[in-house]
């Protein structure tokens, strides 16, 4: 059985049927409610099921409120309150000097890595200052390198021997300074240190590297500047 057609009613055959809009129209038939010009599938445009044209599609538009004595109370009563929780918010923050962050849990994490890298430094700035304040000073620390030594063997007399002074490097015109940490040479041109060694005729030669003499081991080398400190 054919079904109608959704303007005319009459059988729609399947040649000249059109389905669209939930209904059957014939060819002829589905045409704009209002001027009635000719619609295809590519054209029309339906409202509550029935088609229509661009220039003639229902409009939908907003419903006006009336500004009644009441309406017009709960607008000035509305804005009060704005302007009342306005000024308490204000109160609160001024002279605070900043904006009011909300504490999501983002914030609460970036706040919490925040403090956890400031803990950080501050033990490594507590442990390096207490590495100086616990450090004797170089006399001492030469006279107890000097006194933990084993007597050389050259410096016991011998019957008909002849004592000589021992030799000491004549003082450079560099600048003094003292190893903070222990370094192990990783080249030859570089010099090792140990602990509160003292370093002469230092020489700087670029930010992380220096150059100068332990007066430990008597050698000459570079060194990195940031394992000392002058003195």
């Amino acid at each position: 059985m054919n079904p109608p057609c959704g303007r005319c009613h009459k059988a729609v055959y399947p040649t000249e049927k059109i389905n669209c809009l939930d209904k059957y129209w014939h060819k002829g038939c589905f045409s704009c409610e209002v001027c009635k010009m000719a619609l295809s599938m590519s054209n029309y445009k339906g409202f509550d099921k029935k088609p229509y044209c661009s220039m003639h599609y229902p409009k939908t538009s907003f419903t006006i409120v009336t500004d009644t004595p009441e309406n017009l109370r709960l607008k000035q009563q509305t804005m009060l309150n704005s302007q009342a929780i306005y000024k308490e918010e204000f109160e609160k923050n001024k002279g605070k000097g900043f904006s009011v962050v909300a504490d999501t849990p983002e914030m609460q994490r970036v706040k919490k890595t925040q403090d956890q890298i400031s803990n950080i430094k501050y033990h490594e700035e507590f442990e390096k200052s207490k590495i100086r304040s616990d450090a004797p000073p170089p006399e001492n620390r030469q006279e107890e390198y000097e006194q933990q030594q084993p007597p050389c063997p050259n410096t016991f007399s011998q019957p008909g021997a002849k004592m000589h002074p021992a030799a000491v490097a004549p003082p450079g015109g560099g600048r003094r300074y003292q190893a903070l940490y222990s370094y192990s040479a990783a080249d030859a041109d570089e010099v090792s240190l140990l602990e509160g060694d003292l370093i002469s005729d230092a020489e700087q030669i670029d930010e992380g590297w220096m150059y100068g003499r332990n007066q430990r081991t008597g050698q000459r080398g570079m060194l990195p500047a940031n394992y000392v400190r002058p003195i």
